[in-house]
């Protein structure tokens, strides 16, 4: 039987003047992608973190600098977070997140065709949802709603695309307090 992963550790809040340690807690928070380890961390090194008194306000801290990027930026961003279904390549929070409950194959078949669908309707995007508990396969029926408001023509609009790219910031900001909160 494997070794499940070990749960990674948060360093200590003055710790994180160091970029490394930066890098490491913001990593753990809301995964690693490009765009968080060459814009954010630099943007946050260079902040007063005296002002940040825990990990929540450090969090805020962070969604208010990503919330200030370009929408490419953003769309970077988010897209460090594993597709929903994926079982492969996963940190190890999020590997603890998706494996809380057995998931039978033709729900993980109809995530990745979901998955598939909306990256064609929304270019540069991946579809993220604060799961908070509940089944792939609840999951997969939120998703399709989503799905069935847009695919009359099959064209969304910038409106609709940057809509789209808020809410999954402000879910990414959701799964991120939500980690912080088992880590504590």
């Amino acid at each position: 039987m494997p070794t499940p992963p070990q749960t990674p550790k948060l360093p200590p809040l003055a710790a994180l003047a160091n970029e490394g340690q930066l890098a490491d807690a913001l990593s753990i928070l809301f995964e690693p992608s490009p765009a968080l380890l060459e814009k954010l961390v630099p943007a946050i090194h260079a902040q007063p973190l005296q002002r940040v008194e825990s990990y929540e306000t450090f969090i805020d801290l962070a969604l208010s600098i990503i919330s200030s990027w370009p929408k490419e930026d953003r769309a970077s961003f988010i897209s460090g977070h594993p597709r929903i279904g994926e079982v492969k390549n996963l940190s190890a929070l999020s590997a603890a997140e998706q494996a809380r409950t057995a998931t039978p194959p033709e729900v993980l078949e109809r995530l990745g065709r979901q998955n598939e669908e909306y990256e064609t309707l929304y270019p540069r995007l991946r579809y993220i949802t604060f799961v908070n508990g509940r089944s792939r396969a609840q999951v997969a029926d939120e998703m399709e709603e989503r799905l069935q408001r847009v695919r009359g023509d099959g064209q969304v609009d910038e409106r609709e695309w940057e809509g789209e790219l808020m809410r999954a910031v402000v879910d990414v900001g959701k799964i991120a307090k939500s980690r912080l909160s088992v880590l504590l």
